[in-house]
């Protein structure tokens, strides 16, 4: 069971839910190519894990003839007198929360294929963390945060192709009229990957699975490593 909406809709072809540039023998919703509503349906069957709160959004409308997108948020309670484990989609999020982790997760394709993929179909992620003030400078972070993507994509039992990727660690300083504002720590992982095969839901649980391990929280299957010094409080 997911919790975002029906896929398909106007965010997949650049916000025109006609699709005038769709290629010629393209069937389908709104002209949508078979390949690509076969990828929309495979993601909408996706299980991802219910501490993630996945919700449709608009895809951009440059990089490719069609694209989806998704946005993952990990949540705890902050409201005085609630438990501090983080929310689930499957019970009413209370009145104030705190995002542990963000993430977008976007599935490009293009019926003619592009050199730089290697194929027809492309996924971009971007997720986004806090950290405790003083783990900023962790010179493990980002290998670590590189070997986590990989291994979750090896524990989904996915195949790709021409991945890469940027891990950063961004510090926050106030000053002025804003220096009562502690110093932030963030820690973005960008990465992309061209998916071999049709199993694209399997994709969308790994990058869940990330975001989870990005806001601190145990992976679910044995052996992932997760994050180090993630902020929990």
């Amino acid at each position: 069971m997911t919790a975002f909406g029906p896929l398909g809709g106007p965010a997949q072809h650049g916000g025109d839910s006609t699709a005038p540039n769709a290629p010629h023998g393209s069937s389908g919703i709104d002209g949508l190519p078979e390949s690509f509503l076969q990828a929309l349906g495979d993601l909408r069957r996706a299980n991802p894990r219910a501490e993630a709160l996945v919700e449709e959004v608009p895809a951009p409308s440059k990089l490719a003839p069609y694209a989806v997108a998704l946005r993952a948020e990990v949540q705890t309670p902050v409201t005085p007198g609630l438990s501090a484990h983080p929310t689930s989609r499957l019970r009413p999020a209370p009145e104030e929360v705190e995002t542990l982790a963000t993430g977008r997760f976007i599935l490009l394709h293009d019926p003619a294929g592009q050199k730089a993929w290697g194929g027809t179909f492309r996924v971009v992620i971007y997720i986004r963390a806090e950290l405790d003030a003083e783990m900023g400078n962790d010179p493990l972070l980002g290998s670590v945060a590189w070997t986590w993507l990989c291994d979750s994509l090896a524990q989904h039992g996915v195949e790709y192709s021409h991945a890469g990727g940027t891990a950063t660690r961004i510090l926050s300083e106030s000053f002025g009229s804003m220096e009562n504002r502690q110093p932030s720590n963030d820690v973005e992982l960008r990465a992309s990957w061209s998916p071999s095969g049709t199993r694209f839901g399997a994709h969308l649980q790994a990058w869940a699975d990330m975001v989870c391990s990005f806001a601190g929280l145990p992976p679910l299957p044995d052996g992932v490593i997760a994050l180090p010094h993630i902020r929990r409080s």
